[in-house]
Formats: structure tokens, C-alpha cells, sequence
């Protein structure tokens, strides 16, 4: 009996783990066809061309397994040849500082995914955490329509709702909350209103549902079951064609790193309260790791889903909006 699973394309919107052999190797073991990669969450231009060369490197090493992904073709050619497509993705706009010029050079590299700010406010706009949410800056109008003209998905997922709001209105491409919850799941402030998650759809956006239990009603106690009932309520809000999965996998990160991501800059005031125990964050039950990535599929299937259904929300409504705005 064929494995569904294994037969599909399967793409993690948002993966942050703490990188290594072990993690590419459970990626891997996971059937994960493509993901994108966070190489920006603070940094400046010269620690973001670091990372990018870093990870760069590691693609070198682990060419057994990984591969790098510029287009679609790239994706398809990594589920032929078994290896993982890795998505150059930014959670911030700190990488091209103040310079609109730039976003070219990253494109270049492979950068595909570009979130426009990362809890709190920058030159382009306000985040989910800040105090007063001002909207989409001028400045970050023009970033908006650079990422449009060169191809690199406007990502909204720790974006305030205002400025999120601007930035889908003004986009000449389609959007996306890579990694997000309902705030009907949840009263978070990075969990997104049903007005905004049906705008981002009804201007062609894509939504990716994040596994990430601080996002999620039982915390802690989350399961891979609850997740699925999540997707569910997000496909019967927005539509099957529309929704995906962004995990927001942490695996292998330490307290310190955190401590690093709930504090504005990585080092000013919190923002995030603190975890409990250890500050580290569990995934859920049934889907700790990279490698259960299977588990999401299982538990689609036992709930009635039609094969269909799962390749569309398990990679095949990713592939088809990376392509649109990559313009491959």
C-alpha cells in the first residue's frame, strides 16, 4: 500500500532549529520537501550576509541530503533526487538596514522569504508586540514593492495587524502569515483575527498554520491531534486552497536562545513572558521533532480527510503561491 506521506511534496513555512547534521538529518527522515529557513531575526546586513554564507556552507556539507531552493523547479527536483529544499527565509528586515538596494543582492543569494518585522516596530512598520501599531511606513511601502518586483514573499506572520493590514492592501502580489494561529484558538497577541486571516485569502494570501503550543488553547498539553483540529478551523474559515504548515520548530534551541527571541533587538526590554521550567519550548505531543513531520499526515488521514485535501495543505498550496509570487 502506498505511503501518502512519502508520495507527497511536504513544505514547513517557518523552521528556527538550532542547526545541525542531526536536525538536517531528521528533516530528512521527516519526508520534508522543502522549508523555510530563518537566517535574520535581529541581524544587522554584515551578520545576515554571515548566516547566509554559513548556511550556505552547511548545504555544501550536507549535500546528501539538502539542497538549495531558488524556484519551484528547485522544490520539485529535491522530492525527485530525496534530499530537503532549503528556503533562505528572514523573520525581520533588519538585513537590508536601511538600504531598499539590497533586496536584490539577497534574492540573488537564494533569500525567498522575507517576514517585515519582527515583533516590534522598524523602518518598515510596527510588530504584533508593540504598544501602537502605526502601519506600514512609507519606507516600507517601497520595501513592499521592491519584494514584490524581484520576487521574495512578503511574510506577516509577528506583524502588527495594522501594518499587516496595509501591507496586504498594498501589495501588488499575494501575502502570507507563514506561521500563525487564529486568535479564535487563542487571545495572543501574535495569533491573527479571522478578519484579517479571510483578508489575506481574499487578496490571493496564503496562510500557514503554526504547531507552536504557546499559540494554542492547551499550551503545553497540545497534541498533534489538536493541531489538525486547528488547520481544520483555518481551512473552514479561509478554504483548503489557502492553508498550510509553518511549525515554527525550535528543535534543539536552548533557554538562552529564548531568552534572545522575547526580548526586543534580542536584548532590550521582554516582550515575550517568560517559559515556564526550563524556558525552553516543547512542541506537541506527537509532533516533538522534525522527523514525526509523518504524524500531521496520520492524523489527517484518521480524521476523514480526503488525499486531496492533505497534498494541498500538507505542500501542494505552498508550491503553487511560492510560484505565483517567484514568479517561476
Amino acid at each position: 500500500m502506498p505511503n501518502l506521506h512519502d508520495d507527497m511534496i511536504v513544505i514547513d513555512g517557518l523552521v528556527i532549529s538550532n542547526w545541525s547534521r542531526s536536525v538536517f538529518e531528521d528533516m530528512h527522515r521527516g519526508g520534508l520537501t522543502a522549508a523555510n529557513c530563518t537566517v535574520c531575526v535581529w541581524d544587522n546586513f554584515a551578520e545576515t550576509m554571515r548566516n547566509v554564507s554559513q548556511f550556505k556552507g552547511w548545504i555544501e556539507e550536507n549535500s546528501d541530503i539538502l539542497t538549495q531552493v531558488y524556484t519551484t523547479a528547485d522544490i520539485e527536483r529535491a522530492k525527485k533526487e530525496n534530499k530537503v529544499g532549503i528556503i533562505l527565509g528572514w523573520q525581520n528586515t533588519s538585513g537590508i538596514e536601511d538600504q531598499i538596494g539590497y533586496l536584490r543582492l539577497f534574492k540573488e543569494l537564494g533569500v525567498g522569504v522575507i517576514q517585515l518585522t519582527y515583533n516590534t516596530h522598524n523602518w518598515v512598520g510596527s510588530g504584533c508586540w508593540e504598544t501602537n501599531d502605526s502601519g506600514l511606513s512609507d519606507f516600507g511601502r517601497e520595501v513592499v514593492d521592491e519584494m514584490n518586483r524581484v520576487g521574495i514573499v512578503v511574510d506577516l506572520s509577528h506583524v502588527g495587524n495594522r501594518t499587516s493590514e496595509d501591507a496586504i492592501r498594498h501589495s501588488k502580489k499575494p501575502v502570507c502569515f507563514s506561521h500563525c494561529c487564529p486568535t479564535a484558538l487563542k487571545d495572543y497577541p501574535r495569533n491573527k483575527p479571522d478578519e484579517l486571516l479571510k483578508l489575506i485569502v481574499d487578496k490571493g494570501g496564503f496562510v500557514g498554520f503554526a504547531s507552536y503550543p504557546p499559540f494554542l488553547p492547551k499550551g503545553p498539553d497540545t497534541t498533534v491531534e489538536d493541531c489538525v483540529e486547528g488547520i481544520e478551523y483555518m481551512v473552514n474559515l479561509v478554504g483548503e486552497d489557502s492553508v498550510g504548515i509553518g511549525n515554527d520548530f525550535t528543535q534543539d534551541q536552548d533557554a538562552a536562545f529564548f531568552d534572545y527571541l522575547s526580548h526586543d533587538k534580542g536584548y532590550a526590554r521582554r516582550l515575550v513572558p517568560k517559559r515556564p521550567g526550563s524556558g525552553v519550548t516543547v512542541m506537541p505531543e506527537g509532533l516533538r521533532t522534525l522527523g514525526e513531520f509523518p504524524n500531521l499526515t496520520a492524523t489527517m488521514e484518521k480524521r476523514g480527510w480526503s488525499e486531496a485535501r492533505i497534498g494541498k495543505v500538507m505542500g501542494g498550496n505552498w508550491l503553487r503561491f511560492l510560484g505565483e509570487v517567484w514568479g517561476d
